[in-house]
């Protein structure tokens, strides 16, 4: 298959930008179930569109179609993102209008950015992957947990917060986005895996020592105050009259008591997902042949990275109030432990992906026996 296809794919995507604006003109003064018709009017033209200059070399991969249409999405939510920022205007006008203030938080306006930037990317990778015929499971399943962790607060956190979800064509437009995505992660998981290793070098890496794996070694003096980490600023959302958790919250992280809820629901999911993570991994660091452990690294560093990126820039943004954003004698502090806490894990899923061996299980060739 030639690259018209994700070259196709790309050029839509950008369509995106003139449609926004048409939209934008033709609606600002009418309801929001004009928006909801204009929306679905939009994929339908999406759909046929791409349909019509795919037609004679159109990949069989239905997943292929749902990139497309989130790549087209995604370029719209980094519109969103700049309008909110005013660096561009007439866009989404009347989105914004007919959305705060769930979209007009810092948080939603961090998430905007991600799917725009981060999200795009992925998919036009992913796409390109399906155009050549490529595998495309681990950026698939980095993606899954980006999206996992990024839908769950963003629901979860509207629905607890102060800003009552209202169930409106907008609501219900998202929950089909929600929908279509959780059918791709199960597609995305569904897909077999491709770590493979001869099994003499797997059987060398079973027989090495925690000694002779340094960078190993390193991941597990990480992890040990890594959990505890997470751990204690879920008890610090959960209100824990400990000495130390009050003054955390007002010295370094305040943004924690913001009323949004969104960092709240952030901690509590990252206590109860990464806190076992951690324990996991600890255990497949030390006992060879976890193969389970190459698929979760590939989940958690996209969960963990999407949720550090969002909290980061929401407790430095300026949608944020005054009394919830990090002092600015502490911010070092603040962005040396955070991105600590980002990154890391980002190296420990390269590390899986790229040397698989002590994590694939020996078993021998049944012709050789």
């Amino acid at each position: 298959m030639s690259a018209s296809a994700g070259t196709g794919v790309f050029v839509f995507s950008l369509m995106s930008i003139p449609i926004c604006y048409l939209f934008n003109s033709l609606i600002y003064n009418n309801s929001a179930e004009a928006f909801f018709l204009a929306g679905c009017a939009t994929v339908i033209f999406l759909a046929i569109s791409v349909r019509f200059i795919l037609k004679r070399k159109a990949p069989l991969n239905s997943l292929f179609y749902v990139y497309a249409v989130y790549a087209f999405f995604s370029v719209v939510n980094l519109i969103i993102g700049l309008e909110q920022d005013n660096i561009i205007d007439g866009f989404v006008t009347f989105y914004l209008k007919e959305a705060k203030p769930h979209i007009n938080t810092a948080h939603g306006h961090m998430i905007a950015y991600w799917d725009g930037c981060v999200h795009y990317l992925m998919y036009l990778l992913m796409i390109a992957a399906i155009t050549w015929g490529d595998d495309y499971r681990a950026i698939g399943l980095y993606w899954v947990g980006s999206f996992i962790m990024r839908a769950i607060i963003y629901i979860l956190g509207n629905a607890v917060g102060k800003y009552d979800t209202e169930f409106g064509p907008l609501f219900f437009l998202h929950m089909l986005y929600i929908s279509v995505a959780v059918w791709a992660c199960f597609r995305i998981f569904s897909q077999p895996s491709t770590h493979t290793a001869e099994l003499k070098t797997i059987q060398e890496a079973h027989k090495t020592s925690l000694l002779q794996r340094p960078l190993d070694l390193f991941f597990i003096i990480y992890l040990i105050p890594a959990m505890a980490f997470c751990v204690f600023r879920g008890l610090v959302v959960l209100d824990c009259s400990n000495t130390l958790c009050q003054g955390y919250t007002q010295h370094y992280e305040p943004y924690l008591k913001d009323p949004s809820a969104y960092p709240k629901i952030q901690m509590l999911v990252s206590m109860l997902y990464s806190g076992p993570y951690y324990i996991m991994t600890l255990y497949s660091l030390l006992v060879p042949g976890c193969e389970w452990m190459l698929d979760l690294a590939l989940v958690h560093s996209g969960a963990v990275a999407q949720a550090q990126f969002s909290h980061i820039g929401a407790s430095l943004h300026t949608r944020t109030p005054f009394s919830y954003r990090v002092p600015a004698e502490s911010q070092a502090v603040f962005l040396v432990v955070n991105v600590l806490y980002a990154v890391v894990p980002q190296a420990l899923c390269y590390r899986c992906t790229t040397r698989p061996a002590f994590f694939l299980r020996s078993i021998p060739d049944k012709k050789s026996e």
